[in-house]
């Protein structure tokens, strides 16, 4: 039996029909384009509870540092600058060694200011000079007391952005302002601030 012959167009759309026909190998297509959204939606998943862990040591570093100081009545110079350990400890075993921390002792004299009284940051600087004014949240209800704020600001690194790659964002700065009341006294004095 002679077939009959193919006409140009069975010859160029019959390869094409019966690969439109083929269902082999679409599981494996699939997959293929599935794979890395679901990597990628894991690892951000992993990225994000990472960051809000490293978040919430920040806050309770920055609580912490407050209060220790906020129980004092009087410090000085030293245990300012000891302040930096506290609040390395908590924020361990996350890399803590870009922070910055201010520790400022505030005599609130209005209802949304205050005038700094004495401040060190981590590095043994004044942050803030005597005597200026600062703004202070009018929910803290504290007119004519002494405050103590920190302020702690940690770079958290990305994991998502490998570090050889070039990224526009590749670290995010946490941080946490706290507020404390003096818990004793009137005032807290540094003697050598």
């Amino acid at each position: 039996m002679r077939r009959s012959p193919e006409s140009p167009i069975a010859r160029v759309f019959g390869p094409l029909a019966r690969l439109f026909k083929d269902r082999r190998g679409v599981g494996g297509v699939e997959f293929a384009i599935v794979a890395p959204l679901l990597i990628m939606a894991y690892i951000g998943a992993f990225e994000i509870s990472l960051g809000f862990t490293v978040l919430r040591k920040v806050a309770r570093a920055s609580s912490a540092v407050a209060d220790i100081v906020s129980q004092q009545q009087e410090v000085n110079t030293a245990f300012l600058d000891d302040m930096k350990e506290v609040a390395k400890s908590i924020l361990a075993p996350y890399d803590s060694s870009n922070y910055t921390l201010k520790v400022t002792g505030i005599q609130v004299t209005g209802t949304t200011t205050g005038k700094v009284v004495w401040s060190r940051d981590e590095n043994g600087a004044t942050p803030y000079p005597a005597n200026s004014t600062t703004p202070i949240p009018s929910e803290l209800d504290a007119v004519n007391a002494f405050i103590v704020r920190t302020e702690l600001v940690v770079p958290h690194e990305l994991l998502l952005f490998a570090p050889n790659l070039e990224s526009t964002v590749n670290t995010v700065d946490l941080s946490k302002t706290a507020y404390y009341r003096q818990r004793f006294g009137n005032m807290i004095k540094c003697t050598n601030c």
